[in-house]
């Protein structure tokens, strides 16, 4: 379920639409939730559908660096979408489209209940892994490794860290039993299958630098008129209204 993958949105082709489409979009993982959704609702809006593929979003900035053929990039981490556009790869700049919240999640499996500002349940020996995302290109990965900072538990759980590729694959390691706590974002946690298999808490926002998410058309797009729609769409209210559904933040004016 989690594990990267590419998801084509085919909805119905509208005749009358005289567009590319279809436009290609790198997106973070913690998106996955939300974008097919998101995807209907613009495809219903404008005829053109989505081609998604998700990824951790330093992986998709080195991609898209060296010529990925991509229309939009959705972003974690807003400053990735910045360096591209000091790159001379994106057609105007960055545009903030959401604020994501990290979340610690406990597996059912383990008699624990996890609480807001209490990470310390992470140092009990029933807790024998915690998966969080690789912090070296994965923006939710630095996040949780700023909060266990912040709790100054860094060096007592490290021997207990495992990495994932990115969010999704994170939020398997803990649902197949790899792992028997997670941090991951609010909107991988709010999916069925997280929500069945454990319990989470909301990590304070004071233990990690804000997850400003924002998303660039690329220059190298060959539809960036409906590419720089999508983009009004996601930022749109209805675009924000759905994307609140999944847990995001709608980013500060």
């Amino acid at each position: 379920m989690f594990a990267r993958r590419l998801v084509v949105l085919t909805l119905p082709i509208l005749a009358a639409c005289a567009s590319a489409q279809e436009l290609k979009i790198a997106a973070a993982s913690d998106l996955n939730p939300a974008i097919e959704k998101v995807g209907a609702a613009f495809k219903k809006q404008s005829g053109v559908q989505l081609k998604v593929s998700y990824g951790s979003s330093g992986n998709f900035f080195a991609e898209i660096r060296n010529g990925a053929p991509f229309d939009v990039f959705l972003s974690a981490d807003r400053s990735y979408a910045e360096s591209l556009s000091e790159f001379g790869k994106t057609d105007k700049g960055a545009t903030t489209y959401a604020l994501g919240t990290l979340v610690v999640w406990v597996s059912n499996r383990v008699a624990l209940n996890p609480s807001p500002d209490n990470l310390n349940l992470l140092t009990n020996d029933h807790i024998h892994k915690i998966a969080i995302a690789n912090p070296e290109h994965a923006p939710y990965g630095r996040a949780a490794v700023a909060a266990l900072a912040h709790y100054q538990l860094q060096d007592k759980l490290k021997p207990k860290l495992v990495t994932g590729e990115n969010v999704s694959q994170t939020a398997q390691f803990a649902e197949s039993g790899n792992a028997e706590a997670a941090l991951i974002p609010l909107s991988i946690a709010l999916t069925d299958t997280m929500k069945k298999g454990g319990r989470f808490a909301v990590i304070s926002r004071d233990a990690y630098p804000p997850l400003l998410q924002a998303g660039v058309v690329l220059r190298s797009s060959q539809d960036k008129q409906d590419a720089h729609r999508f983009l009004e769409f996601l930022t749109s209210s209805a675009g924000q209204k759905i994307l609140q559904e999944y847990g995001f933040e709608a980013p500060k004016k």
